[in-house]
């Protein structure tokens, strides 16, 4: 299958891209903001995507130029510090709306066949966090595609590295591979915790 993992350097990303790969077989392109994580996306077998999701023209000409079979959108924009959560709200909302709006016409522009969309298992903790969530699972609702709502991520590189989160929370390396086994389920939402 050929794939474009949009989110393909973050948290869940990381684990995403070799597991894909290497793991399954696929092919895989691994949209990132950053030019700086082009070798790390190549070492892993990714074709590298350099691209900003808001750049709805130049999104949808890179997701057309691959030609996938599935667009799996896992992007966020949140801080790296916990403690700055609150004040990234409206930045990871507009990700989960505008972001989803425009990776979502991509992929139809590029007759993907499948789109799978990260969120959030938890109770959102303001209004327009909420709204965000909602939204974009409504989009991804109304092509077909797959919800994935994961539990807080704990483990390396998340914001728990060495203890458990809330509930409901899931381990990092096993959300990715829950992700995998849902690529070919019928549109839905997975939830996908401990």
């Amino acid at each position: 299958m050929r794939i474009f993992l949009a989110g393909s350097t973050g948290v869940i990303g990381r684990h995403l891209v070799p597991l894909l790969v290497a793991a399954a077989g696929h092919d895989v392109a691994g949209m990132t903001r950053s030019p700086a994580a082009v070798p790390l996306l190549s070492a892993a077998g990714a074709v590298p995507v350099v691209c900003d999701v808001f750049d709805a023209a130049a999104l949808t000409a890179a997701v057309a130029s691959f030609a996938p079979d599935v667009v799996m959108h896992q992007l966020t924009d949140l801080p790296d510090d916990a403690a700055a959560l609150a004040g990234g709200a409206a930045a990871n909302a507009r990700i989960r709306i505008e972001g989803t709006r425009n990776l979502v016409a991509a992929a139809q522009a590029a007759g993907a066949s499948r789109f799978l969309a990260q969120s959030i298992a938890w109770t959102p903790t303001s209004d327009v966090a909420d709204q965000a969530k909602l939204d974009l699972e409504r989009q991804v609702l109304e092509i077909g595609g797959v919800v994935l709502r994961y539990g807080q991520f704990y483990g390396p590189g998340t914001y728990y590295p060495d203890e458990l989160p809330p509930e409901p929370r899931v381990e990092v390396g096993r959300a990715a591979s829950l992700t995998v086994s849902h690529l070919t389920d019928p549109s839905g939402i997975v939830t996908a915790v401990d």
